[in-house]
């Protein structure tokens, strides 16, 4: 599968992924950091988090991953699964769905809608599967800046919740 929209090439991810998905992590939560938001992702670097790099790894290998890449560098990567992570306080859609572990973006190239190129694949993907619906959970806090992005992009709220003190809002997309 090569999606391109914008120069994006949007490609399958696998294993050897891992290491620039560990990056383009570290660099958002320092990015995150050097604005005022340590609420989101904290302050400790994503592959020095306990099972941060287990994590990413399993992402690779045992979920759906894509790969965004502008002129053969990869810029973004989104996971996809069949429901969200069983650690969130999160119901299960009770329907099939496709739902979104991982998004992020390099953001050395922020603004040249990595995000919403990876959101329009995972769109398609979800069709492809004859799956009705794409979920997503994302931090609400921050004045709602992520929430908004997501809706941008065609999510609608559904429901809210607390992960510890973390602010979450789960968004759905009707693909069909």
């Amino acid at each position: 599968m090569n999606d391109t929209t914008h120069g994006i090439r949007i490609r399958p991810g696998g294993p050897a992924d891992a290491v620039d998905i560990l990056g383009m992590l570290d660099c958002a939560v320092a990015w995150m950091n050097a604005r005022g938001n340590t609420g989101q992702w904290g302050t400790t670097p994503y592959s020095q988090r306990p099972g941060g790099v287990a994590r990413v790894e399993r992402y690779t290998t045992e979920n759906a991953p894509y790969v965004a890449e502008l002129d053969g560098v990869p810029v973004g990567a989104l996971v996809l699964d069949s429901g969200p992570s069983p650690q969130m306080p999160i119901a299960p859609a009770g329907e099939p769905e496709r739902y979104v572990r991982l998004l992020v973006s390099d953001r050395r190239y922020a603004g040249r809608g990595i995000g919403a190129a990876l959101l329009a694949h995972a769109a398609e993907e979800t069709r492809r599967a004859g799956v009705e619906l794409l979920r997503v959970d994302c931090w609400a806090g921050g004045g709602g800046a992520l929430v908004a992005f997501y809706e941008r992009n065609g999510f609608a709220p559904t429901e809210r919740f607390l992960s510890e003190d973390w602010p979450g809002q789960v968004l759905a997309r009707r693909v069909c």
